[in-house]
């Protein structure tokens, strides 16, 4: 019989997830809309002591998605070398012949919907190379939460809709169009074969990897789309298994409710002055004139040095992170949780000129939810 080479594979780094395991693997069983064939799942369970991969083992038989399973012990291992160790088993069963090919990523503590692989294939289809869902507690694990958690993840739910917008307005991206969002988690990402290698692939970093493996694909030019219409459910436990996690920021923010928010959750008229920068970078950039006039580089106060080496970037995307990165008037500033009931009205009041201004429709954005750490995984750096 020949080898099955699925077009698409789903990535799970797995560490001690017995309780959890058998939800995720049935709710990736119950996929719609996929063809016989056509999807593949690869387990990687690294330093795993507590019966998850006799549960694996078990499960194995029951399931209609075919399913590649590796064990591995390694005292160094970390978040982002294990996602990456799972991304690059995918790309392997995948071949580099399959035109096309797709992988996505979730966690071993998460439910996928039944329409997870669809809506990430359709995104892909329609014109990106990688599409960043949206994350959703569970709801009893959440119940048990504070309830002043809960009311600062709706400060920021709400902070952040009204910035993207402004953003999406300001700074438009034709892949990645109003409404949108600006989470990256690992729970929930999809990219395809080639713009994964091209950019060398997850970064096998302790944390943040996917907030990296974003930021690599949007400055090489790839396009990311951030659908509001994918949504999956995750743990809200407090003690996780990759430190840095949604578990460890939930903590974090019961014991600190004061600590800042997300970089990119700044003032208004800072956020406004960033998306307006990097539109006219880009601009500048496409006409091949970044190199010829310097008044962008003395206008953010970069030095000459910097200033060549940016304008000889070949991408935008380059150009306009390096930017950021070495202008003192692009710093972070980010706003503490009590602030944003005040920043959410005056953001509110700056957006209705610039609708006016910009012409773009007044859709509607993703749905507040019930997520304490909904600023967790924002990419804060362009384009």
């Amino acid at each position: 019989m020949p080898p099955h080479f699925p077009d698409t594979v789903i990535a799970i780094p797995v560490r001690n997830e017995a309780e959890r395991i058998e939800a995720c693997l049935r709710a990736i069983d119950a996929q719609t809309d996929v063809a016989p064939g056509s999807l593949g799942l690869v387990l990687f369970l690294n330093n795993c002591t507590d019966g998850t991969q006799a549960i694996v083992e078990a499960l194995r038989l029951t399931l209609s998605v075919p399913m590649r399973v590796t064990h591995v012990e390694f005292a160094e291992a970390q978040a982002g070398w294990a996602r990456r160790e799972a991304m690059n088993a995918a790309v392997e069963w995948i071949g580099p012949v399959a035109a096309g090919g797709t992988i996505l990523s979730t966690d071993a503590d998460s439910r996928v919907p039944p329409d997870w692989v669809a809506r990430n294939r359709a995104a892909l289809r329609a014109g990106a190379d990688a599409v960043a869902g949206r994350i959703e507690l569970d709801v009893g694990e959440a119940a048990l939460l504070p309830p002043s958690l809960h009311e600062r993840g709706r400060l920021e739910d709400a902070y952040s809709a009204v910035l993207t917008e402004i953003e999406a307005r300001l700074d438009p991206d034709p892949y990645d169009p109003w409404p949108c969002h600006r989470t990256t988690i690992g729970a929930t990402l999809a990219v395809t074969r080639d713009a994964y290698v091209a950019v060398g692939g997850m970064p096998a970093i302790a944390l943040g990897e996917d907030g990296a493996f974003v930021a690599a694909l949007l400055r090489q030019g790839f396009h990311v789309r951030h659908d509001p219409d994918v949504v999956v459910t995750v743990s809200g436990r407090l003690v996780g298994r990759a430190p840095g996690g949604v578990a460890d920021t939930i903590r974090a923010r019961c014991e600190k409710p004061d600590s800042l928010c997300d970089a990119r959750l700044e003032a208004v008229p800072r956020a406004v002055f960033r998306y307006l920068c990097r539109r006219r970078l880009r601009r500048l950039h496409a006409e091949g004139r970044l190199a010829v006039t310097r008044g962008w580089a003395r206008f953010l106060k970069i030095p000459e040095s910097d200033a060549a080496r940016i304008a000889a970037l070949p991408l935008p995307g380059l150009a306009v992170a390096e930017a950021e990165r070495v202008s003192p008037r692009l710093v972070y500033r980010p706003l503490g949780p009590f602030e944003l009931a005040r920043h959410i009205r005056f953001a509110a009041m700056t957006l209705v000129p610039i609708r006016a201004l910009t012409g773009l429709a007044n859709r509607r954005g993703p749905a507040p939810t019930q997520r304490p750490v909904a600023a967790k995984r924002e990419v804060p750096t362009g384009p």
